[in-house]
């Protein structure tokens, strides 16, 4: 990979993916210099207004060709990208995270083989291939159990819950037919996530873990620093992170989904990429997850992860609020993405920063029962 910073005054950043966190990537790397060009299946991407827009698959080699020509370094925005695309363009041109970051996400068996290898803790789970496999790993796990394809599947698709054996049949209808892995149900205490930054010369930034609640399996809210966040449990969270990006031999930001149960971290599923759970890192961090994502990957110094005071994000989902009942409430800053509205679509996000938690409740308490906000204080 290497680890010389480029040293042109403009450089090019090529984006696979042109939605929202490519938008935000953006936002962050224009006042640096940087330039961006983007590939997108979508004329409507988000981030069209923000660089040049390539309209194409992600999985087209004459797209692929055309957003990478002249770029210093390419990188992506969404776990979706074929890995193989990540391959074909890193024959010519640096690809950073790394694409074997990319074949391990993409599969979630490989997810947790991995952390297994690492010596990092997991729900339990077992493969699955056919439908008696499925009656085996129940008795194997145990019940409750999730049943997830091992590959595909976001904001809870592709999942199904087992209650009782007699679910089996019910659930390999809805996601049988693929490779799946069946993971016991962990009866967390919460869910946590950590955000981590490694530069090309081996640097590492970790921000304070943020504590999440999704529901219907999308992310609704995310608090930073996570309440009740003891030195162990942030080193815990670090170590996790380190182990991986060290053994990925990674550049860029990795985000971490993580079971709090009882004070123990388990790994839930990796991102390796910017993610939703950073976004509060845009106000409320000296660096945002963003601004490192593009200094590692350029090999340019990392800035500080620290947080600045408490902030909590709120995604605004299938609706948006109007701009100026957001910014009635104090330190409230809004994020409109540029989408058009449908029901369950991450339109926006608003993020509120305070110097206390107090305050904060009392701030988020004013976005309460605002457009396409589930705001909990």
């Amino acid at each position: 990979m290497g680890d010389t910073a480029i040293g042109r005054a403009d450089p090019l950043v090529a984006v696979l993916g042109g939605g929202q966190l490519g938008r935000m990537l953006a936002l962050a790397g224009i006042p640096l210099g940087l330039r961006f060009r983007f590939l997108d299946p979508g004329p409507a991407a988000a981030a069209r207004a923000l660089g040049e827009l390539v309209v194409g698959e992600l999985g087209d080699k004459a797209s692929l060709a055309r957003v990478v020509e002249g770029a210093d370094v390419v990188t992506y925005e969404w776990e979706g990208v074929p890995a193989a695309s990540a391959r074909f363009v890193a024959a010519d041109r640096l690809v950073l995270p790394p694409p074997d970051a990319l074949d391990v996400a993409q599969d979630r068996l490989r997810e947790k083989e991995l952390c297994r290898r690492l010596g990092i803790a997991t729900p339990a789970y077992v493969a699955v291939d056919d439908r008696d496999g499925l009656d085996r790993a129940v008795e194997e796990v145990g019940l409750p159990a999730v049943v997830k394809t091992r590959r595909g599947g976001y904001d809870g698709k592709g999942q199904v819950v087992l209650h009782d054996a007699r679910d089996a049949d019910h659930a390999w209808g809805e996601v049988g037919g693929v490779p799946l892995v069946l993971e016991a149900h962990v009866p967390f205490d919460r869910e946590l996530s950590v955000l981590a930054a490694r530069g090309r010369n081996g640097e590492t930034a970790c921000w304070p873990l943020a504590e999440n609640r999704h529901a219907g399996g999308i992310l609704r809210q995310s608090v930073a620093p996570a309440p009740d966040l003891s030195p162990g449990l942030q080193h815990a969270g670090e170590q996790i992170a380190g182990k991986l990006l060290d053994e990925l031999g990674y550049a860029g930001v990795l985000a971490v989904e993580l079971f709090d149960v009882g004070g123990e971290l388990l790994v839930n599923e990796l991102a390796p990429r910017v993610h939703n759970s950073g976004h509060w890192t845009i106000e409320g961090a000296a660096t945002s997850q963003f601004e490192n994502h593009l200094r590692a990957i350029v090999g340019w110094p990392l800035g500080s992860a620290a947080a600045v005071g408490v902030s909590a994000m709120v995604n605004c989902i299938g609706a948006l609020p109007e701009p100026a009942a957001v910014l009635a409430v104090p330190a409230a800053h809004f994020h409109d993405y540029g989408k058009s509205p449908r029901p369950g679509r991450k339109l926006g996000h608003v993020t509120v920063t305070a110097s206390d938690r107090d305050q904060l409740r009392t701030r988020l308490g004013g976005l309460a029962g605002l457009p396409g906000m589930d705001v909990h204080t």
